[in-house]
């Protein structure tokens, strides 16, 4: 059976705790029997039972409680239960923990890690689907970084493995960004892509993961997407290629910001054209800041870009309604047909 992001993630948090005595988990129901809103934290609270707490309902309070432990030396983990409820977690992150080591003239860190999942699909609702880590993107002193469901022999890369190095080596707070249907997902290596060619560039905790299918001409359109929209990005890429022998680039950064333009730049130098995919609303998005940041760092750079993301609207409900507002296959199927047809 193969490991799961979910599992992989798990490990990560276990294993960091084994290994360092600083790293405290908090966060609200992660003990053991329950182990947390989506069983991430299963485990831990049986294992180490003294640096495990569960906490109240207080997302501002546990903001500032993890910083105050960052500030005295202890490498804290707090999980949001949900990435919506962030929003109350904004004041403390924003204003507070991301300024402090420009406030005290560099002389503090602050190696925590706050984790959390985003994302829809589920039928969860307005205010537990939302994907908001755009909000908290280009914040000075803040890495927004979000794992992908790959295997990297060369490197050690796993889902669990990038949570743990963060953890372990952040000397500033981390951002950490899971999707709800990545959870249940499979960690895939070469084996597991037959079809495709994986190459790695960046170094660990925050690869960039560069996919092609084997054997295919040249690429002629470059995706690039992050998380759980990665994989459906693979799964467009296969059919396009496959059904209509549109042959593309998907390129999947682990870190959102301070973003790492080299290796995007490099795969749309060679495609001449952009599909950005994500799943938050469309409007002042990841895929419009990726796109200007691109574009401005090389004026010579004049590409066609389209942008995947969700309606501007609140995510329903209902499955068939939900389907509608966030993005899907054929709406990056059809992106990357619209894109394919524009000449430079």
């Amino acid at each position: 059976m193969k490991n799961t992001v979910l599992d992989s993630l798990n490990q990560g948090l276990l294993s960091a705790l084994e290994h360092d005595e600083r790293v405290l988990l908090l966060g609200e129901d992660i003990l053991d029997p329950y182990g947390g809103a989506f069983k991430v934290t299963r485990g831990c609270s049986t294992h180490y039972p003294e640096r495990v707490i569960t906490t109240p309902i207080s997302e501002a309070g546990l903001g500032g409680v993890v910083a105050g432990l960052a500030l005295r030396g202890m490498r804290p983990v707090l999980e949001i239960m949900f990435g919506d409820f962030t929003t109350l977690l904004a004041d403390q992150l924003v204003n507070h923990i991301s300024k402090f080591r420009w406030m005290y003239n560099d002389t503090v860190s602050l190696p925590l890690v706050i984790r959390t999942p985003m994302g829809g699909r589920r039928g969860y609702g307005p205010t537990h689907s939302q994907t908001l880590e755009k909000h908290f993107l280009g914040i000075p002193g803040l890495t927004v970084a979000a794992p992908v469901n790959l295997l990297d022999i060369s490197s050690g890369y796993t889902p669990g493995s990038m949570l743990e190095n963060i953890i372990l080596s952040t000397d500033s707070p981390v951002f950490f960004v899971e999707n709800k249907l990545q959870y249940l997902m499979p960690v895939l290596g070469s084996s597991d892509l037959s079809d495709f060619d994986m190459h790695v560039n960046g170094v660990s905790p925050f690869p960039t993961f560069i996919l092609n299918l084997k054997g295919a001409p040249a690429p002629v359109v470059t995706l690039t997407a992050y998380g759980y929209m990665a994989e459906i990005a693979r799964q467009a890429q296969e059919r396009l290629a496959f059904e209509e022998e549109i042959f593309t680039e998907l390129v999947i950064p682990t870190m959102l910001t301070p973003f790492k333009f080299d290796t995007l730049k490099a795969s749309v130098s060679r495609t001449g054209r952009l599909v950005t995919i994500e799943e938050g609303a469309k409007t002042l998005g990841w895929g419009a800041e990726v796109i200007a940041g691109l574009l401005e760092g090389d004026m010579q750079l004049r590409v066609p870009v389209v942008r995947v993301a969700a309606l501007d609207l609140p995510v329903p409900a209902a499955p068939t309604l939900e389907k509608q507002v966030l993005p899907q296959v054929e709406d990056i199927m059809a992106a990357v047909r619209k894109v394919a047809t524009i000449h430079e």
